[in-house]
């Protein structure tokens, strides 16, 4: 079956992606992506080989080899190495929020409790329109990142 996607890397791509792989400073991704174009570049004349062949020297499946082969012919050099951002979830507080909910659970505590809970922060931010909506998980993993301690 013939290639769909042939990899014919210029001189300067072929020795960015030697030094790139020697140096082994980036991500091991990239670098496993590096490695599979380096072995699938077909600009030296030498015997071509088989995406199965590169899978098995780089330990990875074959549609790793394809998709790698893909990109490269599609979006160049930098697009083979790298992902595409991804979207993820947006963070629930700000800074500026976290630094009211840190503020807040180091002020003194709601009349006839000794101490905050989360769940009294999570309904004092509520109260006091800093957020909609807010639940204690996220409070707790705020508050987490900032050492604090609502036991002392």
């Amino acid at each position: 079956m013939k290639k769909r996607y042939r990899v014919k890397l210029s001189k300067s791509n072929r020795n960015y992606l030697n030094r790139f792989v020697k140096t082994g400073v980036a991500r091991a991704r990239e670098i496993l992506r590096a490695r599979i174009l380096l072995l699938a570049d077909e600009s030296q004349g030498g015997a071509e080989k088989k995406d199965a062949e590169i899978g098995k020297e780089v330990h990875v499946c074959l549609r790793t080899v394809a998709a790698t082969r893909e990109r490269y012919v599609q979006g160049g050099l930098e697009r083979a190495l790298k992902d595409l951002p991804r979207s993820g979830q947006p963070p629930r507080l700000s800074g500026r929020d976290e630094a009211k909910l840190t503020a807040i659970a180091c002020s003194k505590p709601p009349e006839g409790r000794d101490r905050w809970t989360i769940r009294l922060l999570a309904d004092r931010m509520v109260e006091l329109k800093i957020v909609d909506h807010i639940s204690a998980e996220t409070v707790r993993k705020a508050l987490k990142k900032t050492s604090l301690n609502l036991g002392k």
